[in-house]
């Protein structure tokens, strides 16, 4: 229907007399809110398993509030006082009152625990003066020292302040071999507590060298699946499969026999007298065992997004470029390699960024020295009790990755990623 004015346009309206434009409007906004409610499950499901736990972990990397909570008072005192105040009778008397009262509400070790990340062997320190705390009274401060002289130590005092904070960026600074010396300025750890940064390289280093093995290997692979007849890519491709059927646990087990001093690999080099029994290869509780064991188990990651680009390049391609003139390098490098670079990166982050979370294989093959950074986070979570430590890393790992992901964007574009 229309209506028309002689001093106007000619205005369309629907059959109950509605403006066209309003109708179309009122039913995209109803087609948009039945798609949102469609998705709003899986959104759900989104931010409640996937990015609640990483604001959690981010919020629990700068969050600890087990001195805070527990010892009030010296917190104020710490808060009233700046840094490089010696310790007066009020401070002792602040000490001794929170020691009886996280004494009384048992949280004493609670306490103790979060200067213990800072500086080892002050737990029993804390959990020795709350079981005296009550004998405590003034003048404070000798009282203090005469339970225990550590607690003169201003090294100690000066710890006591850096935790006195809930919020602090000290679990990032210790995630990086830094802390904060007596008067708060950011040093070095000594040289023999180092760990992180090397690790943290270490864990890099041996995902970008599994990372091109895997492509190494893969390669090849891919592109015998891509170009034989379809019975024959079918029986490979089962046997490219045929890992994803079974436990990790079982495979990395294997590679355990496998790989031992008197296991199947070295027995065979021995009869075949290519080693002498007195010089079989060290092959486990190393970093060499846990790239062999890491490889085996990733390669199904990168033939598979390799296949999925390959299978679509026609042969006639190559065919032409040779007909044209070019060597067969040249065809290869210039027609064919560049269509599989969405393959090559698909599956070069795949298998990086897999790597890089392991942790069972390393800790069952690589022992001490075969060990990645996601083994210390697992470390820090089951054992010592440091959450925050470990969320620590587990952000600087996610930083990484995605600034990996920047990289890859900027460098060959997202878009052209390519799974399947």
């Amino acid at each position: 229907m229309a209506d028309v004015s002689a001093s106007g346009p000619i205005l369309l309206t629907t059959a109950d007399g509605r403006p066209l434009k309003e109708a179309l409007a009122r039913a995209q906004g109803q087609a948009k809110r039945r798609a949102f409610m469609l998705v709003l499950p899986l959104l759900l499901f989104i931010v409640i398993t996937f990015l609640w736990p990483i604001a959690q972990v981010l919020h629990q990397s700068a969050y600890n509030p087990k001195f805070s909570d527990n010892m009030p008072k010296i917190g104020a005192w710490f808060a009233a006082n700046p840094i490089g105040t010696e310790p007066d009778e009020a401070a002792y008397a602040a000490l001794a009152e929170d020691l009886k009262a996280a004494a009384a509400a048992k949280t004493v070790a609670v306490a103790g625990e979060r200067v213990n990340y800072e500086m080892p062997g002050t737990r029993s320190l804390f959990t020795a003066g709350g079981r005296k705390a009550k004998t405590l009274e003034p003048p404070f401060k000798e009282a203090v020292l005469a339970m225990d002289a550590k607690w003169g130590d201003p090294a100690l005092w000066g710890v006591m302040r850096q935790v006195s904070s809930a919020y602090t960026t000290d679990f990032y600074l210790a995630a990086v071999d830094l802390e904060r010396d007596p008067d708060g300025a950011i040093v070095q750890v000594p040289e023999n507590e180092r760990v992180y940064v090397n690790l943290f390289l270490r864990t890099f280093a041996m995902s970008a060298a599994i990372t091109v093995i895997c492509l190494i290997l893969g390669f090849p692979v891919a592109f015998l699946l891509s170009v034989l007849p379809m019975r024959y890519s079918n029986l490979l491709m089962i046997l490219v499969l045929l890992p994803f059927w079974t436990s990790l646990l079982v495979r990395t087990t294997a590679w355990m026999v496998l790989l031992q001093g008197q296991g199947v690999v070295n027995s065979l080099l021995v009869w075949a007298g290519i080693l002498s029994d007195d010089g079989r290869l060290e092959m486990i509780n190393n970093l060499t065992g846990t790239v062999i064991a890491m490889t085996h188990i990733l390669l199904p990651f990168m033939i598979l997004p390799l296949y999925s680009v390959m299978r679509p390049i026609p042969p006639s391609y190559v065919r032409a470029a040779r007909s044209l003139g070019a060597t067969s390098w040249t065809a290869f490098r210039r027609v064919y390699l560049p269509q599989t670079i969405p393959g090559i990166g698909a599956g070069g982050l795949l298998v990086f960024i897999l790597s890089v979370g392991y942790y069972i294989t390393p800790a069952l093959v690589g022992g001490a020295s075969g060990q990645l950074i996601s083994n210390l986070i697992a470390f820090h979570v089951n054992k010592s009790n440091n959450w925050s430590l470990a969320a620590a890393l587990a952000t600087i790992l996610l930083a990484a990755i995605m600034l990996l992901y920047w990289l890859y964007d900027k460098l060959v574009g997202i878009d052209k990623l390519k799974l399947g």
